[in-house]
């Protein structure tokens, strides 16, 4: 049933983020997607509402790019409604599929306290993609579309900062320390946190090169 949705979903979504260029176009949604399904199969939740909130979660990203400031989740539901009118669901599946938009960035660890598994679930698999190499590639796809330096060397690099959502970040180095280093271990489920720990390493060994190469420093290399 799930994959008859997706399916008249598609097209639809496809066209709507076919300029998406900032990291959070249909390869996101897809990979989301397919990343909450999993976590789905491991951590319990509803199939349903998992998979089509994965895939439609970053519908407030167009709308943020359209108007030139910064959208909420919440503020994408009424388009999210109007999409969803397309295949035939209940209007309690509507809401836990809303919900689950709407609540996604509001994280645990900035004290939100978000509990509905279905939510946190979909929190998990969206910053899962965050992170690794494909999370490497959308931050500087991010930092291409909004105008951020690839490093700046002059402002400092602290893991301790607080991420507040929305704000454009220094550089996209300086993104790495400031959110991304810090999701595996803020991860809701066990199943994510594992996934996370292996991909947070990945993304130390990158940035540590990069910046060893940043600085001049030749790591191994023989002439």
């Amino acid at each position: 049933m799930l994959e008859e949705y997706i399916e008249k979903l598609r097209p639809i979504i496809s066209e709507l983020f076919s300029k998406e260029s900032s990291g959070h176009d249909i390869g996101h949604l897809e990979r989301t997607m397919k990343l909450a399904l999993y976590l789905q199969e491991k951590e319990g939740g509803d199939k349903i509402i998992i998979g089509i909130s994965a895939f439609l979660h970053d519908i407030h990203r167009i709308m943020q790019k359209e108007r030139g400031v910064f959208v909420a989740p919440r503020d994408s539901l009424d388009t999210v409604k109007k999409i969803l009118s397309n295949i035939e669901l209940t209007q309690e599946q509507i809401d836990k599929i809303c919900y689950a938009i709407e609540f996604h960035e509001n994280y645990n660890w900035n004290g939100e306290n978000v509990n509905d598994i279905n939510t946190l679930i979909l929190q998990d698999a969206d910053n899962l993609d965050a992170i690794g190499a494909i999370g490497i590639g959308r931050a500087f796809a991010y930092g291409g579309a909004h105008n951020m330096k690839m490093y700046d060397n002059k402002i400092p690099l602290n893991e301790e900062s607080d991420y507040i959502e929305g704000k454009i970040d220094a550089s996209a180095i300086h993104h790495f320390y400031h959110k991304l280093f810090k999701l595996a271990d803020n991860m809701n489920t066990k199943t994510a946190k594992e996934i996370g720990k292996q991909r947070t390493e990945f993304m130390r060994n990158f940035v540590q090169e990069f910046l060893d190469e940043w600085n001049g420093k030749m790591n191994n290399v023989k002439i």
